[in-house]
């Protein structure tokens, strides 16, 4: 990623237009520290930002590194254009009105086209967006106020809103913040470009991500894929949906999983960390600064307070970490720190015994944290410093900063309350190796997802590309379910017997010739069983006669009554064209959106990988002999998921979704008892 090197860390800059905005960036690039030549150019303003303005580009005395484009979007892609047959090296395009308003501006998408067209090779960042900031090397191509101070190594963020990023870099936890990107609309670079180019650099450390689209799945994929090379580990917080991955969804699948279910898997697929808020993300990335990862989210806590041990306990709960009991070694020597009249537990009440010792104290954390763990905790909030001193709070940190040099294990303090540990005791911890964490219900959530992005940069095992979606290239239809379940038949699904009919007399004439009980549908109709299509366990001709005459459809698929079923899915796959296809597997049947007890994977995804997603459901004791059942043929139920994604891989141009519920599972088999497919009519 040279351009981008040459881009990022710029020894010329020029900026162009000649509002507040571009004498912001003028006055924002001295004031982090530039040192390199800033070059305004404007027709007739002699200055910009207190320095003397060029009239136009042909005057200038070099050619910059680095652009900022300040002017409306029409005069952006002329300047563009100018700035890469001139040989600059990257630019920031201000202006909005392209692709993000085609609503508004009809003309909005072409011109994002010719934009990109324009640059040539010159690489863009935007449009639509604030730009860039850049703390190791004092360059701000930024419009507007930051808080970034000078760093040696720190963590980066790109996201696609510039107020969000500004209000990130407001943040008083201690974070060392190395370097924010305004991605914008992804014209021509999108986040995963952005991202590598972020990484190789030595002296960043971890990269955090504010998504609310993904322009370039395929760039998004290879940034996941070179971070794990790097050992490098990436924390993404992900906001908004794409209503086209519910578009016009007639399937119970597409109701629940939506475009969201897709971002969650992909991003857990591809070892990216998710977080929920964005001091969830602050919090994660202070972690992945200071530790690169967590091995395991089982942990250690300390306090002097029972109120905090508990708060700890039943928070850390909620969050998904965990607080193994205490081995015969850390009894031992915790006995030995504090004496027999403190409770040994964790998370670990240490009373005030050995308040203002620090040397127990540092035997206590010491002997709390050898053991299998991933991380040591001590609770710790300091008092307003505008109102007191705290020498007997320093002698804490200390104590955790000899633990970690003792032990080795990865140490944190926590507070309470996010401002029980000041900006510079935070800066403090770092500097002695310690992760600084603000507030008990963001540090343990943050400490929940470090361990996930630890365990990826554990892991040699690189997950196959994701099945991208192609456009289709006709009206989607919805095949009968007749028609699916011979589609599916075709790919190794086992489909019960069955014989179409046109009406109710025909009906009962197909039911004898397959055999009673049998299982009456009516045609054309998405859902049956709401819409009263549906009859089951119908044993005579005459009776399914006179149900097929009391339904509201003209034809009719008779179907062999399937018995046995020790629990039925749902196996549903649709398109989301921003994150793959996403394969949902849950509890099926009529009450499948009432539990909602499903979990989403991509295609493709291994035997192994969808046995494992099953094991997750809170409902999979079904599966495995509830109460002394029998056990379903898991071996036949994989089966069938994989052939649904092998029918996926060969109609990928053309589907929209394709569903099998309920999948009936019993003790030897599974049966697609229903199957919805909706494609495009040229498939």
């Amino acid at each position: 990623m040279t351009a981008f090197r040459r881009f990022f860390s710029p020894r010329t800059i020029v900026v162009i237009g000649g509002g507040a905005w571009c004498e912001s960036v003028v006055r924002q690039c001295r004031a982090t520290g530039f040192t390199g030549a800033i070059w305004p150019v404007h027709p007739k303003k002699p200055d910009i930002g207190g320095l003397p303005a060029y009239p136009d580009l042909t005057s200038l005395p070099g050619v910059p590194d680095a652009a900022f484009i300040g002017v409306n979007r029409e005069l952006t892609v002329q300047v563009a254009e100018q700035l890469s047959a001139l040989g600059c090296g990257g630019a920031v395009c201000f202006a909005a009105g392209f692709s993000e308003a085609v609503s508004e501006l009809s003309d909005g998408g072409e011109l994002q086209a010719r934009l990109v067209e324009a640059a040539g090779e010159m690489l863009v960042l935007g449009p639509n967006c604030y730009g860039m900031v850049n703390a190791l090397d004092g360059v701000s191509l930024w419009p507007d106020r930051h808080g970034l101070d000078p760093v040696e190594t720190g963590v980066a963020i790109i996201g696609q809103s510039s107020n969000v990023l500004v209000n990130l870099t407001m943040q008083r936890r201690g974070l060392p913040l190395a370097a924010v990107l305004a991605a914008g609309n992804q014209a021509q670079t999108s986040i995963g470009d952005l991202g590598i180019a972020l990484l190789e650099d030595p002296r960043i450390t971890a990269l955090g991500l504010h998504i609310e689209g993904i322009s370039d799945l395929a760039a998004f994929e290879a940034l996941a894929a070179r971070a794990a090379e790097l050992q490098k580990p990436i924390v993404a917080l992900r906001v908004g949906s794409s209503e086209q991955a519910q578009a016009a969804a007639v399937s119970h699948t597409a109701s629940l999983t939506g475009s969201n279910a897709g971002a969650v898997a992909l991003l857990k697929r591809l070892g990216i960390a998710q977080v929920d808020t964005p001091t969830e993300l602050i919090e994660t990335l202070k972690i992945l600064h200071v530790t690169g990862g967590l091995t395991s989210s089982r942990i250690a806590s300390a306090s002097c307070s029972g109120g905090e041990a508990s708060l700890m306990a039943d928070m850390g709960d909620v969050a998904g970490v965990s607080f193994p009991a205490l081995t015969e070694a850390q009894r031992s020597g915790l006995r030995t720190a504090l004496g027999p009249k403190v409770a040994l537990a964790n998370p670990l009440d240490y009373n005030t015994y050995i308040w203002g010792d620090e040397e127990a104290l540092a035997a206590t954390f010491i002997a709390l944290c050898t053991a299998d763990i991933g991380l040591g905790c001590v609770v710790l909030d300091y008092p307003r410093d505008d109102r007191f001193e705290a020498p007997d709070y320093d002698q804490v940190l200390r104590a955790v900063a000899r633990t970690r040099e003792v032990v080795g294990t990865p140490m944190a303090l926590i507070s309470l309350v996010s401002e029980g540990l000041p900006e510079p005791v935070a800066r403090q911890a770092i500097g002695f190796g310690i992760t600084p964490l603000c507030g008990m219900g963001d540090a343990l959530r943050a400490i929940r997802a470090a361990a996930q992005a630890g365990l990826v940069r554990n892991t040699n095992a690189r997950p196959a590309p994701v099945i991208q979606p192609k456009a289709g290239q006709g009206e989607p239809r919805v095949f009968s379910e007749a028609e699916a379940k011979e589609l599916l038949s075709g790919f190794g699904v086992r489909v019960p017997r069955s014989t179409r009919s046109g009406g109710a007399q025909e009906a009962g004439e197909c039911a004898a010739q397959i055999g009673f009980p049998v299982v009456l549908k009516g045609e054309g109709i998405a859902h049956k069983t709401e819409a009263g299509a549906v009859v089951l366990n119908l044993s005579s001709a005459d009776a399914v006669a006179e149900a097929a005459a009391a339904m509201p459809a003209e034809r009719f698929l008779v179907e062999e009554m399937i018995t046995g079923s020790l629990a039925e899915l749902i196996v549903g796959v649709t398109r989301d064209p921003a994150h793959g296809f996403v394969l949902t597997l849950g509890l099926g049947g009529i009450l499948t959106e009432l539990i909602r007890d499903t979990v989403s994977v991509l295609v493709p995804s291994s035997r192994d990988e969808v046995r494992e997603a099953l094991s997750g459901l809170r409902t999979s004791a079904l599966l495995n002999g509830y109460r002394g059942r029998p056990t379903a043929d898991m071996d036949a139920v994989l089966d069938t998921v994989m052939a649904l994604q092998d029918l996926v891989r060969t109609h990928a141009d053309a589907l929209h979704e394709v569903e099998i519920n309920p999948l009936i599972c019993r003790a030897s088999g599974a049966i697609a008892a229903d199957a919805l497919i909706r494609m495009d009519e040229r498939a």
